[in-house]
């Protein structure tokens, strides 16, 4: 039996190239996203690409029971790796509080749904914005973390220290 991955946000840009690239390495891949910023035709041109369809569960990462229900239906998941989020900083300006509640509550949701089904690992997509105006460029990670711009790179700052916190 192959390995399972969650990739949610899976049918973004960087999520559906991330499914191929992880079907393509042997993996079995279920994909949770809410379409927010996608489209379920992704799952199909991800098919034609790797030559094998993810499972799709259309869905909110806020949803912790419906997350809770994807664990049980699909067991076994080994890792997570978490794209799903609100990602654009002028909108997080006009509506930090979506942005707040939709980026922090989904990655608490997935860390407290982990344990108890015994999903050993999470990558987490972060943002170059957590390093604010960067003294030099190209930004690596041993840049400096300075005080995020935006409610959007303000978020990416506290699930890395959310992320720092809980996983060991």
């Amino acid at each position: 039996m192959k390995e399972r991955i969650l990739v949610t946000g899976g049918t973004g840009y960087i999520g559906s190239h991330t499914v191929v690239e992880l079907q393509n390495s042997g993996y079995e891949v279920i994909i949770i996203d809410n379409l927010s910023n996608s489209n379920a035709d992704v799952v199909d041109n991800i098919e034609k690409v790797s030559g094998i369809r993810p499972v799709f569960e259309k869905l909110d990462c806020l949803d912790f029971n419906g997350l809770d229900a994807v664990f049980t239906k699909y067991p076994g998941i080994k890792a997570i790796i978490h794209f799903a989020a609100s990602k654009a900083v002028g909108e997080s300006v006009q509506k930090p509080l979506l942005y707040y509640r939709n980026n922090l509550v989904s990655l608490i949701n997935l860390l407290e749904l982990m344990p108890k089904h015994n999903v050993g690992g999470i990558v987490f997509s972060s943002s170059c914005t957590v390093y604010g105006q960067p003294d030099e460029l190209p930004v690596t990670e041993q840049a400096p973390i300075k005080k995020a711009e935006s409610p959007y790179g303000n978020t990416k700052q506290i699930n890395e220290e959310i992320v720092r916190d809980t996983v060991t």
